[in-house]
């Protein structure tokens, strides 16, 4: 497979919404339903029929992804994933977060999507540790590119200064 996973990834400190990607994951409630933070801004910036898509489709499981179109986006396609809730890290919250990367890009590469990119999933109202999210972030996404050079770029669209320094610390490890 290809070299160094790493030149694949790159860091975006801004909307998610406005980048130009095959699929952007959204961090997705079970009922798939618009919410707050990156979710909201993704529906908003799809339009309705993103929330008519996701009607159809019915929910999500934690740590699972299902993909839509991206309607009024740029992206062609959405892959919305279900990020744990963070309970202190005894309900296998950690395994579902890593499940949430692997699935998405499993569907990615399913979908004929060569580049995406995700947000910081769970660590918003889920409230799970940016320093752990991002760890397990990059490390599940390392492994995924590591063994399929199906996926050409993965973007990490981060919101605020705290979250790209962590994300760019876990990098040059």
């Amino acid at each position: 497979m290809s070299g160094n996973p790493d030149s694949r990834i790159e860091i975006f400190p801004g909307d998610i919404t406005k980048l130009d990607v095959d699929a952007i994951v959204n961090a997705a409630n079970a009922q798939l339903r618009p919410g707050g933070g990156v979710c909201g801004a993704i529906h908003r910036a799809a339009g309705k029929n993103l929330r008519e898509a996701c009607a159809k489709i019915g929910g999500c499981d934690t740590g699972q992804s299902v993909h839509t179109d991206g309607y009024d986006l740029k992206a062609k396609y959405v892959i919305h994933t279900v990020g744990p809730v963070w309970h202190g890290g005894d309900r296998n919250e950690e395994a579902l977060l890593a499940s949430c990367y692997r699935t998405a890009l499993k569907i990615a590469k399913q979908i004929g999507a060569r580049s995406l990119a995700f947000p910081a999933i769970s660590t918003g109202i889920y409230g799970f540790p940016l320093d752990r999210a991002t760890g397990i972030a990059v490390a599940t996404v390392r492994d995924f590119l590591q063994q399929d050079d199906g996926i050409e770029r993965v973007v990490f669209s981060v919101f605020g200064p705290e979250a790209e320094a962590a994300y760019r610390s876990e990098l040059r490890r």
